[in-house]
């Protein structure tokens, strides 16, 4: 008998380190601009227009053709199948446009020259005529114009709000205005396109959704898409700016690829990606809310208009988010919510780390806000008067039940920890004594829905391959952007056949391998990948518990798989003999693993369904100074209380956690958007757009995991999503910003900011309660 001793193997939740993070430190990690270019590789460089929205009279490509370097132009004329990459579908994203352009900063064409540099400085050549047309710039504009749309609205409604207004004791009406966000991701936009045979072409791509990459490259090129494989092994950010808008960089570098049949790379500099590409949607958001003495909310009527941009993109399911969120942790006993998906002339919104959600959060916390301020409460009274119930009233605007809801005993326990009670008199009592520094302080809950909310979306696939030595090969569906999934899947594997991560290849993604992927997004790509690689580890340990029956002839209820091995009946098998026996009897090694998310569905006409699998719940409590004479200001503290079920990877989450809430803080914050007269946008660098620095991290930052909070869902190793939830977090500075400038007024009145809450817009609160005292 065999007397080897089962080995201890790398299980799940455990602390691991990201798999590429030492190579990340060593500069090391291959991203496409790493890749040595076959001989003879080309390069593309995008033609953008320079009106807002205009008709195009002429094109003189001239001086672009007679530029030193240049081997070619293509416009949409040389498309041979179709020229759109609109995700939507709805036709209405021209690769180039043709005979209109609709925001400054729209791709017309591309010039393909020997370098980078020589496409780069002949597309600057050319000479265009166009005639200008009006153009809208933002979300009122497009109102008072009509209030064209890009996509179809929605509406969330439930119980009868009318009958709620007019009975409430108690009403409000106010609007905000919620600002974009650029994704700022390290690696920008790029791809690398080989042609290969017949149709073939071989696509490298920083997308978040290799798959679509597929689907549109085959449609402008006009094949099929077993003709394009595309690749992605890993990229520097993503955060929703690569789930749609890689598109046209693929595709432009595939046709050029295919028409001079030589290799083709495209990557912008950072000022044209930011011109050119999508952003977090900007919202104004239109309310009327009423409620009853003590704070209780009975009805809420709200409008959310999001500037989808010139086309429909991914605007539909933003706003569709926005409205599923439009509740947060609250329970309204009546409530309708409506989307506006607005064109306007800018670039075509998308897909943005929470999508729609913490916009919706956020106008949700400002009527909050306003209800503690007219009656003279703390703000977080008002919350914990209407959170959802546990037994009833728990039934969303979208009429799911709320049937894991944890948000009491998170918010009870971080206001314990944080000291909340004791500190929020501390700065009551700082801004008595203080004239020009004053204090806020804020606890803001997050509730956050679990899943895509395109149903079909919530699938995937794994392929998994054991080679003879024992070693494991892991192909999944998802991308890795630097949040730790392949980490996570490769931990799953390990865990399923008991043996060391050394083990797991974790192999780059392909469609070649994983076909019909979705995007790595909606937080759900450990959910999803996770899942799928252990039926593929299922499928194959069943094949090797039948072959370990025979051979030690057992019955296989008497298989069990250890750390390292098998024990059949009484006797270890280790993990690598195992293989080997295997592979002489010939079992099959290799499997397919698949996955789909149950119990959900959702019914967009009548706005009703279960389109969430569970919640992620979590609470933040932030303390900051502000400037009254410059509007200036630091956070000081922030205490964070995150479920993630039972955490996958605490070290993973807990970075999830931290760079997900200053993301979130500088969405806020600090990240301003602005367009100028001619619709240009103006904070197009590093130089105009300010994202957090490491020096904006709060000097104390205390995150936790609520390490007793486990899924009620069999989910995998009962975790749950990280991704998106903590960006939400943020919200609690905007809170505390808002009890800083409303101490002016000595918290008589709502101070009712906008965001981003940059210094200036502090500055007028400020200078705003100043009126209201002398008035």
């Amino acid at each position: 008998m065999n007397k080897q001793t089962p080995i201890t193997a790398t299980k799940l939740h455990t602390a691991t380190r990201h798999d590429s993070g030492p190579k990340h430190v060593a500069g090391t990690a291959e991203y496409i601009d790493d890749i040595v270019e076959p001989a003879g590789t080309l390069h593309a460089y995008l033609g953008l227009s320079t009106r807002a929205h205009a008709e195009i009279l002429s094109i003189d490509f001239a001086d672009v053709l007679a530029a030193p370097g240049v081997v070619g132009v293509l416009t949409s004329a040389d498309v041979p199948g179709e020229n759109d990459v609109s995700p939507s579908h709805k036709h209405d994203e021209p690769v180039f446009a043709d005979k209109l352009v609709q925001f400054f900063g729209q791709p017309m064409f591309a010039v393909i020259g020997e370098t980078r540099e020589a496409a780069r400085r002949a597309a600057q050549k050319v000479r265009v005529e166009y005639r200008d047309l009006p153009f809208i710039p933002d979300v009122r504009a497009a109102q008072a114009a009509g209030g064209r749309l890009v996509t179809e609205p929605l509406k969330l409604e439930r119980g009868d709000v009318a009958a709620g207004l007019a009975t409430a004791p108690k009403r409000i009406k106010g609007a905000i205005r919620i600002g974009g966000q650029d994704h700022f991701y390290l690696e920008g936009q790029i791809a690398l396109a080989v042609p290969g045979e017949d149709e073939d072409v071989v696509v490298f791509s920083s997308t978040q959704h290799p798959s679509e990459v597929q689907l549109m490259v085959a449609q402008v090129l006009g094949i099929n898409q077993h003709a394009v494989t595309v690749n992605v092994r890993r990229m520097g950010g993503g955060f929703g700016g690569k789930e749609t808008q890689g598109n046209l960089f693929a595709a432009v570098a595939a046709l050029a690829a295919k028409t001079w049949g030589r290799a083709v790379k495209i990557r912008p500099d950072r000022d044209d990606d930011m011109s050119a590409t999508g952003k977090r949607h900007d919202f104004v958001v239109d309310y009327e809310v009423g409620f009853d003495d003590a704070g209780r909310i009975l009805a809420v009527d709200a409008v959310y208009g999001g500037n989808g941009g010139y086309s429909s993109d991914l605007t539909g399911p933003v706003t569709d988010r926005a409205l599923f969120h439009c509740d947060n942790a609250y329970w309204y006993p009546a409530v309708r919510a409506r989307s506006e998906p607005l064109y306007t002339n800018t670039v075509s919104n998308t897909a943005f780390r929470g999508f729609g959600g913490p916009q919706g959060m956020m106008a949700c916390e400002r009527w909050v806000e306003d209800i503690a301020y007219a009656l003279g409460k703390d703000p977080l009274d008002i919350r914990k008067a209407n959170f959802y119930g546990v037994e009833d009233n728990n039934v969303t605007p979208y009429h799911q039940v709320v049937e894991d809801n944890i948000i009491h005993r998170l918010v009870e326990e971080l206001e314990a920890s944080s000291d909340y009670q004791a500190r929020r008199q501390q700065v009551l009592a700082f801004n008595r004594q203080n004239a020009v520094l004053r204090k806020g302080i804020a606890l803001t809950p997050v509730k956050f829905g679990i899943s895509f909310t395109a149903t079909w979306y919530n699938q995937a696939g794994a392929l998994v391959h054991v080679y003879r030595d024992g070693s494991v090969h892991l192909s999944h569906g998802g991308t890795e952007m630097g949040q730790g999934l392949y980490i996570k899947v490769a931990q799953v594997l390990a865990d399923a056949f008991g043996v060391g991560l050394a083990d797991v290849k974790i192999n780059a993604t392909t469609t070649g391998k994983v076909p019909n992927t979705s995007a790595t997004a909606a937080s759900s790509g450990s959910d999803l990948n996770g899942m799928a690689a252990w039926d593929a580890a299922r499928q194959i340990k069943e094949r090797l518990m039948t072959h370990a029956a025979q051979v030690y002839q057992c019955e296989e209820a008497a298989c069990e798989w250890v750390p390292g091995g098998l024990m059949a009946g009484d006797e270890f098998v280790p993990w690598k003999s195992l293989i080997a026996s295997a592979y002489l009897a010939r079992v099959q090694l290799s499997a397919a693993g698949f996955y789909r998310t149950p119990k959900i569905h959702w019914d967009r006409a009548t706005g009703r369904g279960h389109p969430f699998y569970y919640f992620a719940y979590s609470a933040s409590v932030s303390e900051v100074t502000i400037d009254t004479l410059t509007g200036e200001y630091a956070v000081d503290r922030v205490d964070i209380l995150h479920d993630v079920g039972k955490s996958l990877n605490a070290a993973v989450d807990l970075g999830q956690i931290e760079g997900g809430f200053i993301q979130g803080m500088g969405w806020l914050t600090t990240e301003e958007l602005v367009w100028d007269e001619k619709g240009q946008l103006r904070t197009h660098a590093p130089s105009t757009y300010k994202i957090p620095l490491a020096s904006d991290v709060p000097p104390v930052f205390n995150v936790r995991i609520a390490e007793w909070s486990v899924n009620r869902e069999p989910t995998i190793g009962r975790s749950k999503a990280v991704g998106e939830p903590p960006l939400m977090l943020a919200i609690s500075v905007v809170e505390a910003l808002s009890m800083a400038v409303a101490s002016v007024a000595d918290y008589r009145v709502a101070p009712r900011l906008d965001t981003p809450l940059t210094p200036e817009r502090v500055l007028m609160g400020v200078e705003r309660m100043r009126r209201e005292v002398k008035d």
